[in-house]
């Protein structure tokens, strides 16, 4: 089995950081795709929420001020400003309250893709009553090239909406390719990175985006109820949602039920009053990611991921996710004869993955170890029925 070479001090920083993750103690964790391990800061975030709670009733000053903390941590993570972003309750919320301020009549087109989850597709194709004209850039096998969105992208298109790894087999598509494409068209860029961000860097302005959602509870290690769509600045006071809230108001504590007030910042497409526990439970474990530092944790990942498809490759095992490490993100994906038995069978010697489309996922981070694919490909040399070969 090929080694992962390191640094001393990165496998130092590998250790320190795995021990953050009480759940090692006792299992092989490789389901960061579904949801991140629960960290003791984030855990000690919660329980500080609580104490609050109990000594001081509700203490409301606090509490958004942690979420404002939030909002310039993840803002850091990304080279963008606080004010360009929106800390909101899920990817969906955010992307209904930018679809909901978008005009379908000069620019109809909105192209997504085969690749995209359904959120996103599902929240276009709401858009149609609108007047929207919904595109999917169409897949070809486990790819999707950039001739899939030069075939669609044209001059009557205002949003070029996909993600940026997909999360049923792995495939991680070129944004700045992306960008370059949307804007020679006259077409906006938004990046669904949930299945990415926490396990490589995103330099918002180097990639020249103009919108980028993600959420909390995968690979950013934070609690479900907390998502953050960034919108260049000179974007958002082109938007003007319907999906609209009080605390996407100039003044939130204004009251002023008579008139609509849009904030000037992104938090413009926020709503109602903020999901102050996961707040209390993501802004550690951003600060995590942070400590750790997305370039490190980017060449772990890659490999860690290299380890495992070569592994696999060697076995002869059917992939869905490309071999090539500039068209993959953190997930590996295995063809299987049966994924639910498999992970099953997987849980039961106490390694946690997960499935989609009849596929096994194993999500790589900064805690895992090549001890812990060493593990996984020990355990599919057990379970040889469930699993699929390239010659099948």
């Amino acid at each position: 089995m090929p080694e992962v070479s390191r640094h001393p001090d990165q496998v130092d920083g590998v250790t320190a950081f795995r021990k953050q993750f009480p759940i090692f103690d006792e299992k092989v964790y490789l389901s960061s795709c579904s949801q991140g391990a629960l960290a003791r800061p984030v855990e000690a975030g919660v329980q500080e929420f609580l104490e609050s709670w109990h000594r001081y009733g509700n203490p409301w000053e606090s509490w958004v001020g942690r979420m404002e903390e939030l909002r310039a941590e993840f803002a850091s993570l990304i080279n963008a400003q606080p004010d360009e972003v929106a800390v909101t309750f899920s990817v969906s919320s955010a992307l209904n309250s930018l679809a909901s301020a978008l005009r379908y009549d000069v620019r109809p087109r909105v192209v997504t893709s085969d690749f995209d989850f359904p959120t996103v597709g599902h929240i276009w194709l709401a858009q149609q009553r609108r007047g929207a004209d919904v595109v999917f850039a169409q897949a070809q096998g486990d790819r999707l090239p950039l001739t899939a969105f030069e075939e669609t992208v044209d001059g009557r298109t205002a949003l070029l909406s996909t993600t940026h790894v997909c999360y049923k087999n792995g495939f991680k598509s070129n944004v700045s390719a992306l960008a370059e494409l949307a804007h020679e068209r006259g077409a906006l860029l938004l990046i669904d990175a949930y299945q990415s961000m926490g396990t490589q860097p995103m330099d918002v302005k180097a990639l020249d985006l103009d919108i980028l959602v993600t959420g909390s509870l995968k690979y950013l290690l934070g609690s479900p109820g907390v998502a953050f769509m960034y919108m260049r600045k000179d974007l958002i006071e082109r938007f003007e949602p319907s999906d609209s809230g009080w605390f996407g108001q100039e003044n939130v504590f204004a009251y002023d039920l008579h008139h609509l007030r849009y904030a000037g910042s992104a938090r413009r497409f926020e709503t109602g009053s903020p999901p102050v526990p996961s707040v209390y439970a993501t802004l550690p474990a951003l600060q995590l990611i942070a400590g750790a530092g997305l370039d490190t944790i980017e060449a772990h990942v890659q490999a860690l991921a290299s380890r495992l498809i070569e592994g696999a490759r060697a076995r002869g095992l059917a992939l869905l996710t490309p071999e090539e490490p500039a068209l993959r993100g953190p997930l590996v994906m295995v063809r299987c004869t049966d994924a639910v038995r498999l992970v099953d069978a997987l849980a039961r010697d106490g390694i946690l993955c997960s499935t989609r489309d009849g596929a096994l996922r194993v999500s790589l981070h900064y805690y895992n170890t090549g001890d812990d694919v060493d593990a996984v490909l020990a355990a599919l040399d057990r379970h040889p029925e469930l699993v699929l070969h390239a010659a099948d």
